[in-house]
């Protein structure tokens, strides 16, 4: 009779045990993942308001994008990039954000409308209308070691490495890549692409 209790009595104690691990393990598996979201919304991802109509077919204006912050943590922004960068010097507290065409070591140059790089035309990756500015890209624009040339989607209306007040865009001024469009859902770097005539 005493080794019946006894076994109940340890039985119970197993139960409890098992119930109490298993309550510990939930605790710390919901509180990863907390952490984890955590960590990818306020590290690696951040969520930006589209400034304006200068990336129209791409992206409008308010549109919300999770910016990549660790994109080019590892690699080098590459033409075709939809970028988030802060303009050395502005004044502004907002977010650039505009495509790479021109990547450092290049020389670009716009002329009849079109983006030439080191004297060749850029096949367009996107769809967009020629430019009617060239602006600086008048005349050749020779980057340097760190620098990069960017434009915007809208191509007749847009503010970018054609003004001055905005010039060729820094390496250290990037922030991190337009990664995941919000508003309508979408990964940027598929949307508006130029589909070859079949």
């Amino acid at each position: 009779m005493e080794f019946e209790i006894d076994y109940q009595r340890n039985r119970r104690r197993r139960r409890r045990n098992q119930v109490l691990r298993r309550t510990l393990l939930w605790i710390v598996e919901i509180a990863a993942v907390i952490l984890l979201a955590y960590v990818l919304m306020n590290v690696v991802l951040e969520k930006v308001r589209v400034p304006g109509d200068s990336m129209e077919q791409t992206l409008s204006d308010g549109d919300s994008i999770l910016m990549n912050k660790f994109a080019y943590s590892f690699g080098e922004p590459e033409r075709g990039d939809v970028i988030v960068f802060k303009q050395s010097g502005s004044e502004h507290d907002y977010y650039d954000i505009k495509r790479i065409v021109g990547l450092p070591g290049e020389t670009i140059q716009i002329k009849n409308g079109k983006v030439y790089i080191n004297d060749e035309p850029m096949e367009e990756l996107i769809v967009c209308e020629e430019m009617r500015i060239p602006g600086l890209a008048d005349t050749p624009v020779m980057l340097e070691e760190n620098e990069y040339f960017v434009l915007g989607d809208n191509r007749n209306n847009s503010e970018d490495s054609r003004f001055a007040n905005v010039g060729t865009v820094v390496r250290e001024d990037i922030i991190g890549k337009a990664w995941l469009s919000l508003s309508p859902f979408g990964i940027v770097s598929q949307l508006n692409r130029n589909r070859p005539e079949e």
